[in-house]
This record gives structure tokens, sequence and C-alpha cells, in this order.
């Protein structure tokens, strides 16, 4: 894809950056085609760094080393990212997944789920919300999932916290909407790449055939990921906030 003149200079804070996550790593590569500036955020500074030197123009993004337990200082750094340059954009990538069957569910469990998943992005708004720190019409897109919207068995915590990230959006969207900082949710479905593959390994195979048979156009592609939230963080969707966007391949369809 060429790089286009409206994203030039837009410097946008991506989470979960790291080159081993299918859909950050296929964010950054997306956003850095079109010709923004990335802050690539994550806790290895090696998969950082691997996904910068992989994405277009390598010299203009930076790599931040930050791991988001750290709730209290996220607004913080937040700010001191933004000292020089405000930031356009921020989408929060990382996200816990995984199988939770009620019967092995524990208190730990349930904060590292609504830690990342929720915790996290209502401090990166935080931070985002400084003086200074975010230029005008800015846009965060969380990245959340079907599980959010339709519930699924053995995944209590995952889907619990991934619908609270649809109400958090609608709600950051009103409370943010006087900066002016747009929010929306992206809900993909089963998303292709090895933590799909990782996910498969526990599953029967029939139980597998019909998980597959759930998605009419077949898997999501990290890339369908991508162009919709680059959609979302654009002047396309300028009057567009606290929406949810499903990108399920027709998984909610039926």
């Amino acid at each position: 894809m060429s790089e286009s003149g409206k994203w030039r200079g837009q410097r946008i804070l991506v989470t979960g950056a790291s080159a081993d996550s299918a859909i950050g790593l296929s964010i950054c590569r997306e956003l850095a085609d079109l010709g923004a500036a990335l802050v690539l955020l994550g806790r290895r500074r090696d998969a950082l760094e691997q996904t910068r030197d992989t994405i277009a123009h390598p010299e203009r993004h930076t790599v931040e080393v930050m791991d988001l337990a750290e709730l209290d200082a996220i607004p913080a750094r937040i700010k001191a990212i933004a000292a020089e340059t405000a930031l356009n954009g921020l989408v929060h990538s990382a996200s816990f997944q995984g199988y939770s069957p009620l019967s092995r569910i524990n208190a730990e469990q349930f904060d590292r789920y609504f830690h990342v998943n929720v915790a996290a992005p209502l401090m990166l708004a935080k931070g985002l919300r400084q003086k200074g720190v975010s230029a005008a019409g800015a846009s965060m897109v969380l990245i959340g999932s079907v599980a959010g919207l339709r519930g699924q068995k053995a995944r209590s915590l995952y889907a619990a916290s991934k619908a609270a990230l649809v109400s958090l959006t609608q709600s950051l969207a009103l409370e943010l909407a006087d900066k002016p900082i747009r929010v929306n949710c992206l809900a993909p479905a089963v998303v292709q790449g090895p933590k799909a593959d990782e996910q498969f390994q526990l599953l029967a195979e029939a139980q597998r055939q019909a998980l597959l048979q759930a998605h009419p156009l077949g898997l999501v592609r990290p890339l369908d990921i991508a162009k919709a939230c680059a959609f979302l963080l654009g002047p396309d969707s300028a009057w567009i906030t606290g929406a949810t966007l499903p990108v399920d391949g027709g998984y909610l369809a039926g």
C-alpha cells in the first residue's frame, strides 16, 4: 500500500505491538504503510524492535518497554511519551486470553484478565486525556472480541472482560467527547495466527470443525483487523464514537 498524505506525521501509540502478536504486528504494519509514526509499547524490547525493523520506515518509530500491569504508572508514562509530540491515536491491542472452565477459576485468573483487558485501557485513556497529550481529533481504538457480545463456553472470564470493554468504550466516548477524543472498539472473532493455533490444539476435532463452520466467511485475517483499526483511527470515521464494530466473518450472524 502506498503512503497516504492524510497519515503522514500522525503519531499513533500501539500496545501489544510485539512481533509475536499477529494482530498487533498487522496493525503496526498497516499503519506504517499508511505513513504513520508509531510508538510501539510492550513488555519485551527484543520483540518490539523486531516489529519496528520489519515494518515500513523503521526510522520513524520508537520503542517503549512497559508492563501494563503497573496500572498507576501508565498515565505518567503516556504523558512522558507525548512530551515532545502529541499523540493522534492510541490502539490497545494487548490482551490476555484463554480458556477458563468454571471449576478452575480463581482470584489470580480474575485479576489477570481484568488487569490487562479492562483496567489497562482505562488507565491508558486517563493518560490520553491529560493536557497536551493528545492532538485535536485524536482517536482511541480498543481491541475487544465477539466473546464480549456473545457468551462462550469455558471462557467466562475472557468474555466478561471483553463485555466490560464494550461498556468502557461507550462510557469513555461520552467522557472524552469534549477533548475531543473518539473511542471505539473492534470485536474480532477467531483470528488466524499462533494464538488461534494454540487454542485449536485444546479442542477436540468435532469442536474445531464446529468453530470453523461458525465463521461463514472463514476465520478472520489479522489484516482484516488492521484495516478496520485504521478506519476507526482515521478521518473517514470522524463522526463515529462509542461504537463496537464486529470483524467476525459472519460469526454473529448465525
